[in-house]
């Protein structure tokens, strides 16, 4: 497995986001600070980062089904992680309605959404197209 910059798999990605029924209509036309995982040359697994000043959203982290449980989503966030410290950034702020546990594991803690940075709430995953229902989540990088 190796990971790269998302930007030359844009199509893959989208392609792997609608399949695991994440959205696709807002991701950022340059894909920058999103990267894959990838396989034989095809993408089997993606995660990005949108920026809002001191701060970052995950968001699209996506490994194909008959990938799972084999350590690549753990690579992407580490590797996001990663990213983020490089950019000096104070926190990866992040929705989900399914992954909770997951990012509970990886050292991510449940907030409340008021305690979100306006930056954060300013962004489309957060305003208008994750529900309420969806679960927020933050981890300190700096």
């Amino acid at each position: 497995m190796n990971i790269s910059e998302a930007k030359d798999h844009k199509e893959e990605v989208i392609r792997l986001l609608s399949t695991e029924k994440l959205p696709v209509d807002d991701l950022p036309a340059g894909l920058d600070n999103f990267i894959v995982a990838t396989e034989d040359d095809r993408v089997i697994g993606v995660a990005g980062l949108e920026l809002y000043g001191n701060y970052a959203l995950l968001r699209s982290v996506a490994v194909d089904q008959q990938q799972r449980s084999k350590g690549i989503a753990a690579g992407l966030l580490t590797r996001i992680e990663e990213i983020a410290t490089g950019l000096n950034l104070e926190g990866i702020y992040l929705l989900t309605e399914t992954a909770a546990d997951y990012f509970n594991r990886k050292g991510y803690e449940h907030i409340a959404r008021m305690d979100i940075p306006e930056e954060v709430k300013a962004s489309s995953e957060f305003s208008h197209v994750c529900p309420q229902s969806a679960i927020a989540m933050r981890k300190s990088i700096n």
